[in-house]
């Protein structure tokens, strides 16, 4: 680990790509330490993983909120403000070139 020690159930930061998560497990493998990680089940070096600081996690939107995100926009432009505003362009596309 970069800059410490490291331990079973410890939030961590994997250096190469963000990605963090709590350590499950560790693993020795032709002479290199890894670490399971409970977010993702994959095993990281140990060396490359730092203390995860508050607010670092890479948020994912749940399938759930993705559908409601299409629904709100599907609402949005079957309304009558949307409608009304294509009225009132020529559809041509003027690139300026």
């Amino acid at each position: 680990m970069v800059g410490g020690v490291i331990e079973a159930g410890m939030r961590v930061r994997y250096t190469g790509t963000g990605t963090t998560g709590t350590i499950v497990r560790f693993e020795r493998q032709e002479g290199k330490e890894f670490a399971e990680l409970d977010s993702t089940h994959l095993l990281y070096l140990t060396d490359k993983l730092v203390p995860a600081e508050a607010g670092t996690e890479k948020k994912y939107q749940k399938k759930e909120d993705i559908k409601k995100t299409i629904e709100e926009e599907r609402e949005f432009i079957s309304g009558s403000a949307f409608q009304e505003s294509l009225k009132n362009i020529d559809q041509s596309c003027e690139g300026g070139g």
